[in-house]
C-alpha cells in the first residue's frame, strides 16, 4: 500500500521525492521530499487517486537490475535519496514496478496485483514531519502515515482502538487531572509534577519501599553527579556518550551527570572487602538519571531526559542466581499485580556472538535465569544472541486494558562491572572471588510507568491511588460548619479528602468531580448534616446513599491498607 500511496503522490505532486516507505505495526508510512506542505486537503486527493490506482488493477512484478542500471533509473526520474539507499543495498538490487508508470527499490514481497487491496480499508491519517536518516543535520521530509486492512470492518476497529488510546492519552489526562507538565521555560524532557501528581508518585514510592523493605532489601542514595573517571572506567564513556549530557568543569575536574546508577552501587560494595557469608546483597535505589534524547523522539512521560528509575543490584554467589531470579520474578508480579498489570511477555536474551566472560560462567547464568523462570511457571520466548554482551537478561512487557504490550521490567546478569571495577569477596577457602551482579528495575522509570499506569486506568485511577479520594460537596452555605467537621475526621482517618468551595449549584459540583475522575463525591445537605451522615456517590459502585461518617472512614481506611479499587461499600 505505501508504493499505491508513493505513486499517487508523485503523480498529484510530480516535485515530490520519494525516501522510504516501510510497513508499521498498524500500517505504512512514507516520507517525501516536497516543496509545499501537505495539506488536509491533499490528502483527501491522494487517497482518492490511491482508489484509482487500486481499481486499476495494476500488476506489481519483482525485477532484479545491476547496480548501474538502478543508477541510471534512479538519475533519470532525479530521487537523490534514492541514490543514497541504493548506496547500502547488498545485491541482489530488486525493484518493484506498478505496472509500466511506476517503480521503486524494494525488497518485497507484495501482492500480486492491487486489486487484491481493498479500496475500502485503509486510510491516510496524518502528516508529521521527520529528518532524513533520523538525522536532525539533514534534510526534513513530510512523513504521511496510513494504514490498511483486509475489511472495512476491521478499518473501523482499529479507528475505534485508536480513538481509545486517544482517550486515554496520558499527556492530555496529565493536564485535565493536573498531574504534570512539562515547561518550555526549563527545556524539553523535564518533568514537573503537580501537587495532585506528587502525591500519586508519593504513594507509589512508599509502596515501592515498603515492598522491598519486606523482600529483604537495603535502599540506597546516591548523587547525581560523578568524576568523569567513574564514566571512564564503568564504560559509559566509551559506549554511551551520545546519550550522556556534556561535562561540567568544578574545581579544575570534569564531573558528569549520571545517566545510569550502576556504577555507584558498585562503588559502594567496593567500600569495604566483602565476606561470602554475606551474600547475597540486595540493594534498591530509587535513582533521578539524565539521558541525552534527541527532539524528535521524545513523548510526555514515555521518553524525557530527566527520570527516576527503580534501579536494584543484586550481588550474589555463582549458586545463588537461581533463587536471586525467582526472587526477582516473585517480587516484579507482586508490584506490577498491585496497579493491575497481570497479563505479561516474557523474552530471554542469550549469549551474542561478541561477549565477554568465561563459557562455564554464561551457561550458569543462562541456566539460572531458564530454571526461575521454569519455577515460576512463566511461558516465555527465547531470543538467541539477543543478550547484552556482558551477560543475559529477562525482559517483561506488560498488557494494558487495551492490549497493548509495554517494555516494563529488565533483570539482567553483569559480568562487566564486576571486572571493571574488580569487585571482590572472600571465599570460604580464603581466596578472592568476583561475584555475580544483577541489574533489575521492575517500573523501569517512575516516569514512563506514571504514564502507561496513566493510560491504563485512563485516568480513572482506583480509590488507594487516587490523590484526591473524596470530594464533599456542601450544598449551601449553612451546611459549611459540617462539612468542616467531616473534613477534619477524614483527614485524621489519613484519608485524602476536600471541600468544594466554590458555591457552584450541586449539578455543577457534581459534574466538576466527575470531570476530575474523584473516586467518592460526598453530598452535604441539611438532611445530612442534621443526621450526621455523608450521600456517598462512588464512580464505581453508584449511588450509596447516605452514611454515617465512622462507616465511610472506616471503608476508606480498609480500602487504603488493602490497596483496593473502591470502598468496597454496597449501593443503596
Amino acid at each position: 500500500m505505501s508504493h499505491v500511496m508513493a505513486m499517487a503522490v508523485q503523480t498529484l505532486h510530480p516535485k515530490a521525492q520519494a525516501t522510504i516507505g516501510p510497513w508499521t505495526e498498524n500500517g505504512f508510512y512514507y516520507d517525501f521530499d516536497n516543496p509545499e506542505p501537505f495539506t488536509d486537503a491533499d490528502l483527501k486527493a491522494i487517497k482518492k487517486e490511491m482508489g484509482k490506482i487500486i481499481g486499476r488493477r495494476l500488476p506489481l512484478d519483482r525485477i532484479e537490475v545491476s547496480r548501474s542500471e538502478a543508477e541510471r533509473r534512479i538519475q533519470s526520474q532525479n530521487e537523490p535519496y534514492k541514490l543514497e539507499i541504493l548506496a547500502g543495498i547488498q545485491e541482489p538490487i530488486t525493484l518493484y514496478t506498478l505496472g509500466e508508470q511506476w517503480w521503486d527499490l524494494c525488497a518485497g514481497p507484495h501482492v500480486a496485483n492491487t486489486s487484491e487491496l481493498n479500496p475500502k480499508a485503509f486510510e491516510l491519517e496524518s502528516v508529521a514531519g521527520a529528518y532524513w536518516r533520523g538525522d536532525e543535520t539533514k534534510a526534513q521530509l513530510q512523513r504521511i502515515y496510513g494504514t490498511a486492512w483486509e475489511t472495512p470492518e476491521q478499518l473501523a476497529e482499529y479507528k475505534r482502538r485508536k480513538e481509545e488510546a486517544l482517550r486515554r492519552d496520558h499527556r492530555r489526562l496529565g493536564a485535565d487531572l493536573d498531574l504534570f507538565s512539562i515547561e518550555d521555560g526549563a527545556g524539553a524532557g523535564l518533568v514537573f509534577w503537580h501537587p495532585r501528581g506528587a502525591r500519586m508518585r508519593l504513594l507509589i514510592e512508599d509502596f515501592w519501599r515498603q515492598a522491598h523493605f519486606a523482600d529483604d532489601y537495603e535502599l540506597l542514595y546516591t548523587p547525581h553527579v560523578a568524576d568523569i573517571s567513574l564514566w571512564k572506567t564503568s564504560g559509559h564513556l566509551d559506549f554511551y556518550s551520545e546519550s550522556m549530557f556534556g561535562p561540567m568543569q568544578v574545581d579544575e575536574r570534569e564531573y558528569q551527570l549520571k545517566p545510569m546508577n550502576c556504577p555507584f552501587h558498585v562503588l559502594t560494595y567496593a567500600s569495604t572487602l566483602r565476606s561470602y557469608r554475606e551474600l547475597p546483597i540486595r540493594w534498591a535505589e530509587l535513582g533521578t538519571v539524565y539521558r541525552y534524547e534527541r527532539p524528535g523522539v521524545m513523548h510526555g512521560l514515555m521518553r524525557v531526559r530527566g527520570f527516576t528509575q527503580d534501579d536494584a543490584h543484586v550481588f550474589c554467589l555463582p549458586n545463588q542466581i537461581g533463587d536471586e531470579i525467582l526472587r526477582v520474578l516473585n517480587l516484579t508480579e507482586t508490584i506490577l499485580s498491585t496497579f493491575d498489570f497481570i497479563n505479561y511477555e516474557i523474552n530471554l536474551s542469550t549469549r551474542p556472538e561478541k561477549s565477554i566472560g568465561e563459557d562455564a560462567v554464561w551457561e550458569l547464568a543462562t541456566n539460572g535465569l531458564i530454571e526461575a523462570l521454569d519455577r515460576k511457571g512463566w511461558a516465555y520466548k527465547i531470543d538467541e544472541g539477543g543478550g547484552a554482551f556482558y551477560g543475559p537478561k529477562i525482559d517483561l512487557k506488560i498488557e494494558d486494558a487495551i492490549g497493548r504490550m509495554w517494555q516494563c521490567s529488565t533483570i539482567q546478569l553483569d559480568f562487566n562491572l564486576p571486572e571493571r571495577f574488580d569487585l571482590e569477596y572472600v571465599a570460604a577457602d580464603g581466596s578472592r572471588q568476583r561475584p555475580i551482579m544483577i541489574h533489575r528495575a521492575i517500573f523501569g522509570s517512575l516516569e514512563r510507568f506514571f504514564g502507561i499506569m496513566t493510560e491504563n486506568y485512563a485516568g480513572d485511577f482506583p480509590f488507594w491511588l487516587a490523590p484526591e479520594q473524596i470530594r464533599l460537596l456542601p450544598v449551601t452555605d449553612e451546611v459549611m460548619p459540617y462539612a468542616e467537621t467531616v473534613l477534619t475526621d477524614l483527614k485524621a482517618a489519613g484519608i485524602r479528602a476536600t471541600i468544594d468551595r466554590s458555591g457552584e449549584r450541586l449539578g455543577k459540583l457534581i459534574r466538576n468531580g466527575e470531570q476530575m475522575k474523584i473516586p467518592v463525591l460526598g453530598v452535604i445537605g441539611a438532611q445530612e448534616a442534621e443526621n450526621k451522615t455523608l450521600s456517598l456517590r462512588s464512580r464505581r459502585d453508584g449511588d450509596l446513599g447516605a452514611l454515617d461518617l465512622s462507616t465511610v472512614a472506616e471503608a476508606a481506611r480498609q480500602a487504603n491498607g488493602q490497596r483496593a479499587a473502591s470502598l468496597g461499600l454496597k449501593p443503596a
